[in-house]
């Protein structure tokens, strides 16, 4: 990428009428010592603990204890002990997801990968993600009850965000009726940037510098998506404070906008063009580059972090 990484890693997002501190990585694990986190979503979330990881580097490095050969990963920071659970649930529901393009979930049922270790957070951030708009077979009581971008089958049509919001309802269920009482973070819907390219099947993402405010209000499916989630964050948060459980938004959807070039694009994959510099590739257009944009979400996660811990843990003062 030559030059434009250069001017990619000069960009950074700030909020208006306030100034977002620099993560503080020392502050951060002195904070977090004899704590447990979870990351639970889809790769995207790979990119979030990655950034935390990277973060944290400056201090000590974590040691990857446990990986499941896919996507599940679990890190440990011995002279902190801090444990970080990365743990790959894309629908938040029970699911199959590997044998091919048509995937299969349970709307009535939580991934038990997360559910079952529930008691061991002290920490969870959470979230739904771009999952949610492939084609998907729905169950629920074990029956197929509808199916989403199926026109090839004879299945009743049930629209992505129908899934997602009783995905969203049923995990925000689980989260404040429990009796383990971890401090959740829901993280809101990462936008991603697709634009048409040279040819009718080409879709790219080629920018170089941020949009302006006001500029882009994303895709009507993205935005869809991100008000159908916040509402169901207001109203679980709301039951939630009733019964002691601790829930905060991370909100990164309108900053993580303004960065249309902070994604990969072409170069997914290491120098993709050394052999032919005029050969198509996949460009990635969801995931973020590191260091980049999302390390901005770990500033904003900090912060949150900070209000339920200022009162009892010097490490933040």
């Amino acid at each position: 990428m030559g030059g434009l990484i250069e001017v990619f890693l000069h960009w950074k997002w700030q909020p208006s009428g306030c100034d977002l501190p620099a993560f503080d990585p020392l502050k951060f694990l002195n904070a977090m010592r004899d704590k447990s986190w979870a990351f639970i979503g889809d790769a995207i979330f790979h990119n979030h603990v990655y950034s935390l990881l990277c973060l944290t580097s400056s201090v000590t490095k974590a040691h990857e204890i446990y990986y499941d050969g896919y996507n599940t990963r679990t890190w440990y920071y011995p002279s902190y002990n801090l444990t970080i659970y990365s743990i790959w649930s894309p629908y938040l529901l029970a699911s199959e997801t590997e044998n091919g393009p048509t995937h299969e979930i349970h709307l009535d049922i939580l991934d038990s990968k997360w559910t079952e270790m529930y008691n061991k957070y002290d920490y969870m951030v959470i979230s739904g993600g771009q999952w949610f708009y492939k084609r998907t077979i729905m169950y629920e009581n074990n029956e197929v009850v509808g199916c989403h971008y199926c026109p090839d089958l004879e299945l009743k049509k049930i629209d992505y965000e129908v899934a997602y919001r009783r995905a969203l309802q049923l995990t925000f269920k689980f989260i404040t009726t429990s009796e383990h009482k971890p401090f959740v973070v829901f993280r809101t819907w990462a936008p991603s940037h697709w634009e048409d390219g040279e040819s009718p099947s080409e879709r790219i993402c080629n920018r170089t510098k941020p949009f302006i405010e006001g500029e882009i209000n994303g895709s009507t499916s993205d935005l869809k998506m991100w008000r159908l989630e916040t509402e169901e964050f207001e109203k679980a948060a709301a039951i939630g404070a009733t019964n002691d459980v601790r829930m905060e938004l991370l909100d990164v959807y309108q900053l993580s906008l303004l960065r249309p070039d902070g994604h990969p694009g072409p170069y997914g994959t290491y120098h993709p063009f050394d052999d032919d510099p005029s050969k198509k590739v996949e460009n990635d257009c969801i995931h973020w580059c590191l260091p980049g944009p999302i390390d901005t979400w770990n500033e904003l996660l900090m912060k949150v972090i900070n209000r339920d811990v200022l009162d009892s843990v010097s490490a933040f003062l």
